[in-house]
């Protein structure tokens, strides 16, 4: 038995009766819990799947799902993500390519259209969970598996993890299983009443998952608080009000929701009272404005942690603590913290990889064992610097520049720029093809509530203002919000498409 497996066989069995989960309003015990996940294992053992099996999982935010994956941590199996959010071709297409040899959904998840002909034709077997928490079943004519090109096992492999998709296609990484592990336990090893080899046991107090567990940072929240013992409430979908019910609802020390979110908690304007219980707010997932976190501090005195990861990372990286957020935020606006314990952190030229000094901006290199590549560096597609302190401030991706004429134009600084607005709440830059000059900066435009709605010209007065001139974008769209991935990053290929297919006059640089 390995180390996750055996904190999860050791907590499901404390306390039956205890509840566990909230969700929609209603708890549910961990005897509840315990029952469909040893369901699901039995289901799994009947197809003569164990440690090692590759186990596919529609990944939404919902007690059944989180179920299904718990079952694959208890076989010591492969959990392979589903992004259910994803478009139905998409879903399709992927599903063809996995070759799973058991695939676990939701009724809601199984009854899309074409996901049974796929399976089908793959020859995958069919485990569907009966909402919420009541056991679940070999799906009638899927209780088979059947496939002759079906891939059994992914040695040493955890999870295969699909990326969000911000700058393109979403790609599947495996996450290894040691790299893992050792992340895992060196998270815990921080937190004030955990150590990475305590027994297992019940803990106090309530966690909020409202990032989707389709990502890495919302099921490494889920999968923490249910092998740390304690109670989750699952949002299914973020809303300010779902946020906000839960918080005053559960009144936990510390909450989290991604910068998207919180501009919306911010643009809600609720009452301090909803805010009470809470020392901190977590945030992560994609860069976070500074004055986002400055209004939280105005306006309820609230800090806002902000961390560093990504799926390749297996996590986290980077990230704050309360206790430094508040001795040290005031001279590090914009930084995304310090580096966690056995993660070191490098600024590289892009170009000739020579390691630059602090304080300059570079290419992002970082090397920890969580990687489970050696000793080797890892080149990131960040552009970032690290001060003198040790402190981390991401600027935007070096991947995603745009080549204007000869000029580079990294997005992320632009939008930065517009934000100063006062009428706009968020920017989206991004890069569409030109005959003349091979690509040109856009920007869909999402304003405050309340404004007075600025013209093109005025937009484009604002931009020579605060840019250089090949800064500019050439094309504006006011838009309510822009095709966003499920963790609510704004989706740049989908931002792409609106201003290509969009019928409008030629480009005028």
């Amino acid at each position: 038995m390995s180390f996750l497996s055996g904190l999860l066989n050791g907590v499901l069995d404390i306390d039956p009766t205890e509840n566990v989960i909230d969700f929609e309003g209603q708890w549910y015990t961990w005897g509840d819990l315990a029952r469909t996940i040893r369901n699901i294992q039995s289901q799994l053992q009947a197809l003569g799947l164990g440690e090692g099996a590759r186990i596919g999982v529609f990944v939404r935010n919902h007690p059944d799902v989180l179920a299904a994956i718990l079952s694959a941590v208890g076989v010591d199996g492969v959990m392979v993500s589903i992004n259910p959010m994803l478009p139905e071709d998409k879903i399709r297409a992927d599903l063809a390519r996995l070759n799973l040899p058991v695939v676990i959904g939701t009724q809601t998840d199984l009854d899309r259209p074409g996901i049974l002909p796929v399976l089908e034709q793959a020859g995958s077997a069919i485990i569907e969970t009966h909402p919420v928490l009541q056991g679940a079943r070999l799906k009638p004519d899927f209780d088979r598996i059947s496939g002759k090109d079906i891939v059994y096992t992914q040695p040493g492999v955890i999870i295969e993890m699909l990326t969000s998709g911000t700058t393109g296609t979403p790609k599947r990484v495996p996450l290894k299983r040691d790299a893992f592990v050792e992340s895992f336990r060196s998270a815990m090893s921080y937190e004030k009443d955990r150590a990475p080899d305590d027994p297992p046991r019940l803990r106090r107090g309530v966690q909020l998952l409202t990032n989707p567990m389709a990502h890495i940072g919302g099921l490494w929240g889920a999968l923490n608080t249910i092998l740390g013992g304690r109670k989750l409430c699952i949002v299914e979908k973020f809303s300010v009000e779902s946020w906000a019910g839960a918080v005053t609802r559960h009144r936990p020390v510390v909450a989290g929701a991604v910068p998207t979110g919180l501009r919306m908690i911010l643009d809600a304007d609720l009452p301090s009272d909803v805010f009470s219980s809470l020392k901190a707010i977590r945030t992560g997932a994609q860069p976070l404005d500074p004055a986002i976190t400055q209004e939280f501090l105005d306006k309820y005195d609230l800090p806002v942690l902000q961390n560093y990861g990504a799926t390749e990372f297996s996590g986290a990286v980077a990230g704050w603590s309360l206790g430094a957020f508040r001795k040290y935020y005031k001279e590090k606006p914009g930084s995304v913290g310090r580096f966690q314990p056995g993660v070191t952190g490098r600024v590289v030229h892009p170009d000739t990889g020579e390691v630059l000094p602090p304080g300059e901006e570079g290419v992002l290199e970082m090397k920890a064992r969580q990687f489970g590549n050696g000793d080797e560096w890892l080149r990131t597609t960040d552009r970032a610097v690290i001060d003198e302190a040790g402190f981390l401030f991401i600027k935007g991706r070096a991947d995603n520049a745009i080549i204007r004429g000869g000029f580079k134009v990294h997005p992320d600084d632009v939008a930065s720029s517009l934000e100063k607005h006062p009428a706009i709440r968020e920017a989206v830059v991004v890069g569409i093809p030109d005959r003349r000059l091979g690509a040109v900066p856009v920007c869909a435009v999402m304003l405050k509530k309340g404004v007075a709605v600025p013209t093109d010209a005025e937009l484009k007065a604002f931009g020579k203002e605060h840019l250089t001139a090949y800064q500019v974008p050439v094309r504006w769209k006011i838009v309510e919000d822009v095709p966003r991935t499920p963790s609510m990053k704004p989706s740049l290929p989908g931002v792409r498409e609106m201003f290509i297919s969009a019928e409008s006059e030629p480009v005028q640089p």
